[in-house]
């Protein structure tokens, strides 16, 4: 096992309600169909030690343990009540566990706000009940609790191990899913399981934080359909994050999975794309796939972190080193070139025909002494030019493959291993192909907490996550740049605009940026003929282009309302004349502020800008590649505001077209520090500004020397 920081300062109230001293059932039952004989079944079970009261007013007792009739019958004060009872009772239990002195609840019953109309009313009588008398809520529509460390079992899952992994899932039977993999797998155990069900009280963030706390929790794990408070979530998310890891799975990838979400939560599920983003940004492990959640988890857990992305391969056999050597560099890590030191060492360890390039395979030199595969794993991870190492192949299965008499090799290589893992601050990972048959020095790893996977694949997952991680913890804390302080001239041009009921005109919007040091072209706005003349003469000798102002015409070329490289005042004459009759055919009611006249833009690389008040989290900006890309490729990335030099660093280096910035077929690189520069710029705009609801600058035209802002718009919030 690998060492956490620790943990966070004990301050959530989930201790009291996920380790409580007594528990009472409300709607307790001896029949095996309902939940309230499941979790009295989990309760008598699990040997847990506290207090249980079932409530039932038709029982004398349910299984061995007295019941009683009524709440306030109870002979103490539970710390916790369990509601087993349907939803229209809910209510006025909460009311009955505020005047009995209860805490807290856990509500299992559906039929609240993820129902919509009647249901949406009785949650939030539920609610404004727990909060009129101070008892905290986990649920409604809960698939349930358990603490395994304080023997808490409410939903009588058997032969569930306990361990270090904490989980909160919205979905019961991802949880369910999760305990038979970590059955099957043998050394995976859990310390707490929490279904947040509507979230109608408590939040993902609180969750979060419980975990973050725990000192039985190495790693917390969540399936997340729907955030309610996102921006809290992520504050709390680089909290814990940096002393353990936070793993999510976030279902809702695609439009149907989203509607999907919505209707079995109540929960708005947002962007994937950019949850995933925001998540990242804040040090969340994020997998995509739902089999990939146990196994990052597990790997997270035990080792923690890597120093970096450069892995050494230890193989016995060319054509796995081959398909680790692509799935490594597919996911964004590297070959570690090691050193002639150790490649001098490996020679001399093995077989002449072994390779000792990375990846090193051994070319038989290991068949038989398996036991040659730690020495192998010992010297490349004592090279400097190494951040982790992966064995592939088939350790643990010499003694079935070859011979019974290499089974005590394969144990001796197995204690090296472990070995290894103990001494090393850089995470060894193994890959077997005996891993399913569970040999005795696979085992041996896994109890040790070595890191053991049936693919490939899955171990080079893990290996990432854990690069992702050490790159994280490496710039964490870094801060935001300086807040936007709003200026005297920016807030009242969104004033002004917002007492006419509109958004900024471009023009306006252009003044805002330049307002805070974002370069802006030089442009002027032309009312009449007499002015366009004026207009040219200080133009002269610089083609032009020319664009309608009004906030009734959004778009502009629809309605005629362009006109690109014009030269000479009878040319930009003849363009004003055009431009303002097309627009009064278009709309003959459109409010027309005049023509943007502007220098024509050079030819560079189109890129988009973009910053949103998201409902879930808060100001998001956007980045990524203009015109057909963002279009049709859809290449973009978003990271939360205030961003730090690093988000804005990140976001330009996480475009798949990136290598269009960098320049091809002989153009040169744009100006990656101005684009970094106009990115933190617009980064506290709406932190200064709140009433700005949406800006777009598409497109900036970037440069080798700097960038053009060609089109601004923002969109503002409405008064009331």
């Amino acid at each position: 096992m690998y060492p956490i920081k620790g943990h966070l300062p004990r301050q959530s109230p989930l201790h009291a309600m996920l380790a409580p001293e007594s528990v009472a059932v409300i709607g307790a039952s001896a029949d095996p169909t309902k939940r309230g004989y499941k979790a009295m079944l989990g309760l008598v079970k699990g040997g847990y030690r506290g207090a249980v009261y079932p409530v039932n007013p038709k029982a004398a007792s349910i299984l061995g343990v007295n019941a009683w009739p009524s709440l306030a019958d109870v002979p103490e004060a539970p710390a916790l009540a369990l509601i087993c009872t349907p939803a229209a009772t809910v209510p006025g239990l909460i009311a009955e566990c505020g005047k009995r002195g209860v805490k807290g609840a856990i509500i299992l019953a559906s039929g609240f706000g993820e129902m919509g109309g009647e249901g949406v009313r009785l949650e939030q009588e539920m609610l404004a009940q727990a909060r009129a008398c101070g008892v905290r809520l986990i649920g409604p529509n809960t698939s349930g609790v358990f603490n395994l460390h304080h023997q808490l079992n409410l939903l009588a899952l058997d032969h569930v191990k306990t361990g270090d992994i904490g989980v909160i899932s919205q979905s019961g039977n991802m949880l369910l899913s999760l305990a038979l993999e970590a059955e099957h797998n043998g050394e995976v155990g859990f310390s707490t399981y929490v279904g947040p069900g509507n979230q109608s009280d408590i939040g993902f963030n609180d969750y979060l934080r419980y975990l973050g706390e725990d000192e039985h929790t190495r790693v917390a794990t969540l399936y997340v359909e729907g955030f309610r408070d996102g921006r809290a979530f992520l504050q709390t998310a680089r909290e814990v994050s940096a002393v353990k890891p936070v793993v999510v799975y976030k279902s809702g990838s695609t439009a149907q999975g989203q509607k999907a979400a919505s209707s079995h939560t109540g929960a708005l599920a947002g962007s994937y794309r950019m949850t995933v983003d925001v998540l990242r940004q804040a040090g969340v492990n994020v997998v995509q796939y739902s089999d990939d959640i146990l196994p990052v988890a597990e790997g997270l857990g035990r080792l923690q972190r890597s120093p970096g992305k450069r892995v050494a391969v230890i193989a016995d056999g060319g054509g796995q080193a081959t398909i680790a050597a692509d799935r490594l560099t597919e996911a964004g890590l590297s070959l570690a070139v090691l050193s002639e030191e150790t490649r001098a060492m490996l020679k001399t360890a093995l077989f002449a025909q072994a390779s000792t390039a990375n990846p090193v395979d051994v070319a038989g030199s290991t068949d038989a002494n398996p036991s040659l595969l730690a020495t192998c794993m010992e010297i490349v991870a004592n090279d400097p030019g190494v951040d982790s190492v992966l064995l592939v192949g088939m350790f643990g299965g010499y003694s079935q493959r070859f011979d019974e008499s290499l089974l005590g090799d394969e144990m001796r290589g197995a204690e090296a291993m472990v070995e290894l893992a103990d001494s090393s601050t850089k995470p060894v990972v193994v890959y077997s192909l005996y891993t399913p048959v569970k040999p005795p020095a696979l085992r041996r790893l896994r109890e040790a907490g070595v890191p053991v996977y049936a693919s490939i694949e899955k171990a080079v997952r893990v290996l990432a996550e854990l690069g992702a991680r050490g790159e994280y913890l490496a710039r964490a804390g870094q801060a935001p740049v300086a807040a936007v302080v709003s200026s005297a001239k920016g807030q009242a041009l969104i004033d002004n605009a917002r007492s006419q009921g509109r958004d900024l005109l471009e023009p306006e919007a252009k003044a805002l940026l330049a307002e805070h040091g974002i370069g802006v072209p030089r442009e002027r706005v032309v009312r009449d003929a007499a002015e366009m003349a004026e207009v040219a003469q200080a133009f002269a000798g610089t083609p032009v282009a020319m664009k309608i102002v009004s906030p009734d015409i959004l778009h502009k070329s629809d309605a005629g309302g362009v006109a690109l490289g014009l030269e000479g005042e009878p040319a930009l004459a003849a363009a004003y004349a055009d431009i303002m009759h097309s627009a009064s055919v278009y709309d003959a009611h459109a409010w027309i502020e005049g023509v943007l006249v502007t220098p024509m833009a050079a030819k560079g690389v189109e890129v988009i800008v973009g910053l949103m008040r998201d409902p879930t989290f808060g100001p998001v900006l956007m980045f990524g590649l203009g015109g057909v890309f963002v279009e049709i490729l859809e290449d973009v990335a978003f990271r939360a505001a205030p961003l730090s030099r690093h988000d804005a660093a990140s976001m330009i280096d996480q475009l798949k077209a990136g290598k269009v910035l960098e320049g091809v077929r002989g153009a040169e690189s744009v100006d990656k520090d101005a684009l970094i520069e106009l990115l933190l710029g617009v980064s506290g705009l709406m932190e200064a500004y709140p009433h700005i609801a949406e800006l777009d600058l598409n497109p900036v035209i970037a440069y080798p020397d700097g960038y053009a802002v060609v089109d601004a718009r923002i969109i503002l919030e409405r008064p009331e």
